[in-house]
């Protein structure tokens, strides 16, 4: 499974993953912020965008795929369910993940009995009860829940509802392997072995993702730092993209 990317820019390598549903088409507002100082690969997960899909479902699969053809090493930058994917990269394949950046993720997305910081389980199941019946009224509720909240939810809608087919719909199948990656990958117990450092960049008023999940995912690593963004959701990078690019340098360089 070869998977499509764009790179652009000078300096040290940083790949970036997008999120459900989407493409690396979302970060063409954003991506050259960082290309001034990175030399910065996107990515087009499987199915999505202009990479196709070939029937790998599982995290590992993906990762791997990413791995395939990405430059390394390098930092990693990850979008909620690419948060999922460059975290476990971290893991797995230590000597190519300089550092590690998440927006808006979470190590376990589900809520269980003893992490509540995180979705309610019925959320992700109706998501995945509707998407064969009608994927883009599903990908659509989806963006809604994305901006819930965030004081500049209108403009990021409409990015979001700009970028979505862009380059044209995301493969069903692939839709089905994101929710069910969503639904049961738990990273907790490989976040103490992360060896690079990490930054979890949180959105102050994310409905996906509880603000408190940064704290206590940070409080699980050797060396985290959480960053939080005033007024912004699920997709703080559209929010407040100067005020996200800047934390990241400041990280990173």
């Amino acid at each position: 499974m070869r998977l499509y990317t764009e790179t652009a820019g000078s300096g040290p390598g940083l790949v970036m993953i997008h999120g459900w549903g989407l493409h690396s088409g979302i970060w063409d507002d954003f991506a050259p912020r960082l290309a001034e100082d990175f030399r910065v690969t996107r990515v087009d997960l499987p199915g999505h965008g202009r990479s196709d899909w070939q029937g790998a479902a599982s995290l590992d699969e993906w990762v791997a795929a990413v791995l395939a053809v990405v430059p390394m090493p390098a930092a990693w930058l990850g979008w909620s369910l690419g948060g999922l994917l460059a975290t476990r990269a971290a893991m797995t394949a230590p000597a190519y993940v300089t550092a590690l950046v998440t927006l808006a993720s979470n190590p376990c997305f589900i809520r269980k009995p003893d992490w509540q910081s995180a979705m309610l389980p019925s959320l992700l199941e109706t998501f995945s009860a509707e998407l064969a019946g009608d994927y883009e009224r599903t990908l659509g509720r989806f963006l809604s829940l994305q901006v819930r909240g965030s004081a500049q939810a209108g403009a990021v809608l409409k990015t979001l509802r700009t970028t979505l087919l862009a380059h044209g719909p995301p493969d069903t199948a692939a839709l089905a392997a994101g929710l069910e990656i969503l639904r049961v990958t738990d990273l907790r117990p490989g976040m103490p072995a992360i060896e690079c450092p990490m930054l979890m960049i949180m959105g102050e008023r994310d409905t996906l993702v509880p603000l408190n999940a940064g704290s206590e995912a940070a409080g699980l690593c050797r060396d985290a730092r959480l960053a939080v963004i005033d007024g912004a959701g699920h997709v703080p990078f559209l929010a407040a993209p100067e005020s996200v690019a800047d934390r990241i340098k400041r990280f990173l360089l």
